[in-house]
Formats: C-alpha cells, structure tokens, sequence
C-alpha cells in the first residue's frame, strides 16, 4: 500500500507497537500487526487472560480459534508493554479511556504517537475520545481507527477495510501520521484508508452502536427486516445531524466509519449491542456485569442523547433506547418511532450547525 502524496516517498512504518487493551478487539489488531511484520506487545488487565495465553496461546475474549504466536508478547505488566514501543494503541473501554491514558502518560517516550480505538462519547463531559486524549496527552501525536470490523473476523484474516484518521494541514504525506498507522497495520487482508476528519470518525464509531441496539430490540420483536431497515436510514440521519453539528464532514459519515460501520454493527448477533438490544427486545433484561463484554451502545446510550439535547439535534431512535434502557416498555417506545408527526425525509442532515462545543 502506498499512502505516499504522489512523490516517490512512502511512509515509514511504526516497527514496536504497544496494545494497551487485551479484550477481542485488541487481540484482533495484535493479530493484524504482527502480520505486517511488526513486533507487538498486548497488555491485559486480567491476570486469568495473561495465564490463558501463556498456557494455550488463546485469549478467552476472542471467540475465534485463532493461537497468538510466541512472539507477541502478552503480559499484565503495562511499563514493559510500553517501554520501547514507538506507536502505541489504546483499545480501552470508552469510559475508561481517560484513567488508562493517565496510567500510560508517564510511561510514554517524548514523540510516541497514540492511536485510538475506543469508541464512544465520554459520559462525564460529553468528549469524544480524541478530545479526552488531547486533554490527558497534551500536545502528543494522536490518531484515531476505526470502521466496520468484527474482531473475530479481524482476528481470522478475513478482508476487512477501516479508517484511519488524523489531523494535517498539508495533505496524507510520507509524514502525515495517519498515513504511517496505515502502512504498519496494511496487509494483504487488512486495509487502512485515510481520512484527516476526527469528528467524523468519531462520531460514526459513537452513534451506530446505540442505533444498533434499537435494531437488536427490532429483532427480537420480531418485527422483520423492513423496521431494520429504516432503523439503519433514519439512524444514519441522526447520526449525521449530530456528526455535522459537531464539525463533522457528511462524506466521512458516508463513508467505512459511518454508514459502513453502522451496517455491520446494526446487521449481525456477532454485534454485542445488535445481541443486547435483542435480549430487550425478546423480553430479557440483559444484565450489564462488570466482569462481561462491554457494550458500548448501553453505556454510551445517555452521554449521546445527552450531547444531542445540549446541542438542539433530534435523535428519536437514540433517545428511545435511552429510554428502554431506563425501564420503558419496548412497545411503546417502538410503537412511538412509527407514529410521529409526518414530514419530508431530508431534514437538512447536510446543514452546516454553527454551535461550539469546546468538550469536542
């Protein structure tokens, strides 16, 4: 892959990568990264995957029967793990994103790029998550992944295609760091393409997983495919309102991030949200436990509908699995999305909001 300006030049490659993050996720992009031929360090928080590895090379998070090779390192030990490493991943829970980046600061070289790969909107200040890296790393180097990937897809080498993105004022050169991610993470099953919208990115990564949990809940009602399908429109339309007010480009919202990532999220019992919404929906109250996957979309389902509402953006299907998530009758909620004031489809999705948000 040449992710080069069109001058001869090509990016150089990040060869230590640092995993802060042993959940699927993170296995699948050590998987990926050692693939390119980097040397890779995974980190996990749980002493019971460190041993799980160690003994039969699996990691118990990751459904797929795939072996980690010796030669990605995998140990509780976060200073060794980042110790040397010249790009490091934080595939971290959205929410706990900020308290692990405190933890890594110190451990850091002066110039070490930090790409993230948590998706989500941080309850407590309405931040994206580059936002909430930008105020625990001032001034580092920061990137953001993501896209349409199941782990374990990811993790078997299937073809797979994400966004990288990072900020720059001069074109995806040699240098642009999201085109030097790009090249470190490119295989013949992997690819990155580049992108210089954050927000936008972001936003796509944050909104589709609540939107899937509403078609989860459709699912599990029963109510066909046709209700899936415009749960996935409508739910690209919220999310670019929210994605366009905040300073987000709608091509990007069109693009692997958004509408491609809110596909695969919004289609497949693989998705932890889609399977979640459809517990609710069959009438199982789907427990959140401390020591389960994470699913984003129910965590995160307050902090976007919270966002939305300090910045004037309808959301209906978001505020409705709020909603369910805080005790309402599934009926009713869903009945209600189909029973609203009748209007035109195109509500300026494409309106150019002029509201700051300093958080974002």
């Amino acid at each position: 892959m040449s992710a080069g300006s069109g001058t001869g030049a090509e990016p150089r490659p990040f060869e230590r990568i640092a995993i802060v993050g042993a959940g699927a996720w993170g296995t699948a992009l050590a998987l990926t990264a050692h693939r390119a031929g980097r040397g890779v360090a995974l980190w996990a928080r749980e002493a019971s995957v460190v041993e799980a590895v160690a003994r039969d090379r699996r990691n118990p998070f990751l459904p797929a029967p795939v072996d980690l090779p010796a030669a990605i390192a995998v140990t509780g030990d976060l200073p060794a793990v980042v110790a040397g490493a010249d790009l490091v991943l934080m595939v971290t829970p959205s929410q706990h994103l900020r308290r692990m980046l405190g933890e890594v600061a110190p451990l850091l070289g002066p110039a070490v790029p930090v790409v993230i790969c948590a998706k989500g909107v941080e309850g407590e200040t309405g931040a994206l998550m580059s936002a909430v890296g930008a105020a625990a790393l001032p001034g580092r180097p920061l990137a953001v992944l993501s896209g349409p990937t199941f782990a374990t897809e990811v993790a078997l080498d299937l073809p797979t295609a994400v966004t990288v993105a990072a900020r720059g004022d001069h074109g995806f050169g040699p240098d642009h760091l999201a085109a030097r991610v790009a090249v470190t993470f490119a295989t013949r099953h992997f690819r990155p393409y580049l992108s210089d919208d954050l927000i936008g990115v972001e936003i796509g990564g944050a909104v589709k997983n609540v939107i899937a949990i509403a078609c989860g809940i459709a699912a599990g009602k029963g109510l066909g495919s046709n209700a899936r399908a415009a749960l996935i429109t409508r739910g690209l339309a919220e999310l670019t309102r929210l994605g366009v007010a905040v300073g987000a480009r709608s091509e990007t919202l069109g693009g692997l991030a958004g509408v491609g990532d809110l596909v695969l999220t919004c289609s497949s019992e693989q998705s932890r949200n889609f399977s979640f919404g459809k517990a609710l929906g069959e009438g199982r109250r789907a427990a959140l436990t401390d020591d389960g996957p994470v699913v984003e979309g129910a965590v995160n389902a307050a902090a976007v509908v919270a966002l939305a509402r300090r910045l004037g953006i309808a959301m209906p299907i978001c505020l409705g699995v709020e909603a369910i998530l805080n005790g309402a009758a599934v009926d009713d909620i869903m009945a209600g999305l189909m029973t609203g004031d009748l209007k035109p489809e195109a509500l300026a999705a494409e309106k150019q909001f002029q509201i700051p948000h300093p958080a974002l």
